[in-house]
């Protein structure tokens, strides 16, 4: 292959991927990843000085995204109560960001632009946004006396490339869509936690009031042996029944209920002073537990659980925007390296093919032998090698962060855009934060402020504090519901007779009762006729077995819960010692790996400039150049080791949202502000 031939290849790759020859010098001389290879197409290194420019590229208003809104819609209207609510289809169109950081057919990134973009896009968050109004769901049910449900508070998980950093981390568990089990809720646990005695106790009865009524008509026609009972051979009776029932309980353990009953009677028996006979009354009754299910403790223990669930799921959905928020910032310098990679190799093909073409020339000359060019033609096939592997590399990396980043990527053409990272740190911002000074021994007390910090900031200790506080709703209920059932019940109702007298009877007797309904109603209601009732009712069992299981389980169940919020507390120290180690050595390698760039720039110097003065050989430096971009590659992977590093520690002590600072509230709707910030540097 001749030098003008793969020089036309590769030009030909960058054209496809919209970047102009004076656009990858630009970058190049930015790029903190860039090796600063001094050969003929090398661009000229600039110093820590070099300033940026801030360009704000204004992207579509927050008002042409719809703010997201799941929570469950109230109405003044009391008969959409009865009407079934629905809820939205899922928005499945990519933000406007997307497009406004499109420039030239390129889709630029910054690490502050990822992360917009995975707030807005990601699928991962959209899924665990759905939990905070199904946690609002479960508190409306249980407020009117209803058990909870339960809530899935894991971590969300599906997102290709972006695994869950941290010592210890677990893999992605079962639930729905694809969440690890977490804190709360009702079912099976996490690390073998069981959740069954949760919510444990007496019944409670529905705080709703409920209303029934029963409105009938019958009519009865009985043969009969004889006259003499009721003065007909065939009795008709025809009936009209109404009747309403109020009941309501309440959080005390008290139970109200109101009946209201009313019928009206004809018969053709003449043996019946009131024809057709009215009759209402009604009965008040009022039970109050005594023992077992008395106060609000074991009447509200669901209410109560089912509001620290809706905290948990608070809790679990910053959670969620960390992990996610971790994972992108670990794919984009993913990115980063593979971009600065195929960088390197295409730098280093096209000095091998510059050298290939100078030798072709010297052959011409006899001026060396064939076998030199042989070897200059086996130098540049592994360099094509390299930069093919590279090029793989970095379309799947492109792939992977434009699939975490955007909701879905059926335009064609923006699944084949190529990315392009900007705003990296410079060698020089590295090299600072690489010093001995910026590293902390793990026993030293800043150590031991990383680690209280951590224990103060991090959300799986608030949700399992959280959690310890449904246990112990549980456990005191379950205490209560060991306690005999004794009710104290009282009733008072009144009754009330009227009706017309019966024309078939031959009675003289006159009728002392009302004609009207009316006046049915106001004797049944003027304590004419009083009926009440006081009494207790008492249920004691015997071996009280069932209720001593649960009581004694959810003491071991607390006790289970504690030990593992202890072990929860030694994970977070591990964890954060272990980023602290691992950021100690990559700062370490970043070091040796500038060190080992340096050497090798000055032994490519070097042997470039001996190769000049005919002191050297192509092959010697072909061998130099190799060597060099393997040190420029070491350099991109230390680096990028040290960014993730960096990125671990911010998560392992609770720093993420502040480091990146982003706004719980923003990321519940998945609306970010309008102005998308790009650096650039000229």
């Amino acid at each position: 292959m001749t030098s003008r031939t793969a020089k036309s290849i590769h030009h030909k790759t960058l054209a496809a991927r919209a970047v102009t020859s004076s656009a990858i010098a630009s970058l190049l001389l930015t790029s903190s990843f860039t090796a600063i290879a001094q050969t003929p197409n090398a661009p000229t290194p600039q110093s820590s000085s070099q300033t940026t420019v801030q360009n704000t590229v204004e992207a579509a208003p927050a008002s042409a995204l719809p703010t997201l809104r799941l929570d469950i819609p109230h109405s003044h209207n009391p008969f959409n109560i009865y009407r079934a609510s629905t809820v939205p289809q899922p928005n499945l169109a990519n933000s406007p960001r997307v497009d406004s950081l499109i420039h030239d057919g390129v889709l630029e990134l910054s690490l502050d632009d990822a992360i917009a973009l995975a707030l807005e896009n990601n699928l991962d968050l959209a899924i665990a946004r759905y939990n905070i109004p199904i946690a609002e769901a479960d508190v409306l049910r249980t407020k009117a006396g209803a058990s909870f449900r339960g809530v899935n508070t894991g971590i969300v998980q599906n997102t290709p490339g972006g695994g869950v950093g941290g010592f210890g981390s677990g893999a992605g568990g079962a639930g729905a869509g694809g969440t690890t089990g977490g804190a709360g809720g009702a079912g099976t646990g996490a690390s073998g936690l069981v959740q069954s005695t949760l919510g444990t106790g007496t019944t409670v009865s529905s705080y709703d009031p409920a209303i029934t009524g029963t409105l009938s008509y019958s009519n009865d026609t009985t043969p009969l042996s004889n006259t003499q009972t009721y003065g007909v051979q065939s009795l008709h009776n025809k009936e009209f029944i109404g009747d309403v029932t109020y009941s309501q309980a309440f959080a005390t353990g008290t139970s109200f209920q109101f009946v209201f009953d009313n019928d009206r009677i004809t018969t053709n028996s003449p043996f019946t002073y009131l024809n057709p006979e009215l009759d209402s009354s009604y009965t008040v009754t009022v039970q109050q537990q005594l023992l077992a299910g008395f106060g609000l403790g074991p009447n509200l223990r669901y209410l109560r659980i089912a509001r620290n669930n809706q905290k948990i799921s608070d809790q679990a959905f910053q959670l969620q925007v960390i992990t996610t928020v971790t994972q992108i910032a670990s794919m984009y310098w993913d990115l980063v390296a593979a971009y600065e990679d195929e960088q390197v190799k295409s730098r280093s093909l096209d000095f091998a093919n510059q050298t290939l073409t100078t030798g072709r020339k010297q052959l011409e000359l006899q001026a060396i032998p064939a076998m030199d060019v042989l070897k200059d033609e086996g130098e540049v096939a592994n360099r094509e090698q390299d930069l093919t592997i590279a090029k793989s590399t970095l379309q799947f990396q492109e792939l992977l962060i434009k699939n975490a980043l955007t909701k879905n990527l059926d335009d064609p053409i923006l699944e084949a855009m190529p990315v392009r990272p900007v705003r990296v740190p410079t060698a020089d911002t590295i090299a600072s934060a690489s010093t001995p000074a910026a590293s902390s021994s793990a026993t030293s007390p800043a150590t031991q402020d990383v680690i209280a910090e951590a224990l103060a900031h991090r959300i799986e200790l608030s949700e399992s504090t959280i959690d310890l506080q449904n246990r112990d709703i549980s456990r005191k209920a379950a205490n209560n519901a060991l306690l005999p059932s004794i009710a104290l019940i009282g009733q008072y109702g009144g009754g009330g007779l009227a009706g017309q007298p019966n024309a078939l009877s031959s009675s003289t007797v006159a009728s002392t009762a009302p004609l009207s309904f009316g006046g049915a109603l106001v004797n049944a209601y003027n304590a004419s006729s009083p009926d009440y009732y006081i009494g207790l009712s008492m249920n004691i069992p015997i071996r009280n077995r069932v209720a001593k299981s649960d009581q004694y389980r959810s003491e071991l169940e607390a006790r289970q819960a504690e030990l593992r919020q202890q072990q929860l507390k030694k994970q977070i120290r591990i964890e954060v010692r272990n980023a602290q180690y691992s950021l100690e050595q990559s700062e370490a390698r970043v070091v040796s790996a500038t060190k080992a760039r340096d050497l090798a720039q000055k032994t490519f110097d070097i042997t470039a400039k001996e190769q000049q003065l005919g002191a050297g050989s192509a092959f010697q430096t072909l061998t130099a150049r190799r060597d060099l971009a393997a040190a420029e590659s070491a350099l991109v992977a230390a680096r990028t080791a040290y960014e993730k590093a960096r990125i671990e520690l911010d998560r392992s002590v609770g720093r993420t949202l502040d480091t990146n600072s982003i706004s719980i509230d923003a990321a519940r709707t998945g609306v970010q502000s309008a102005a998308v910030q790009t650096t650039t540097t000229p």
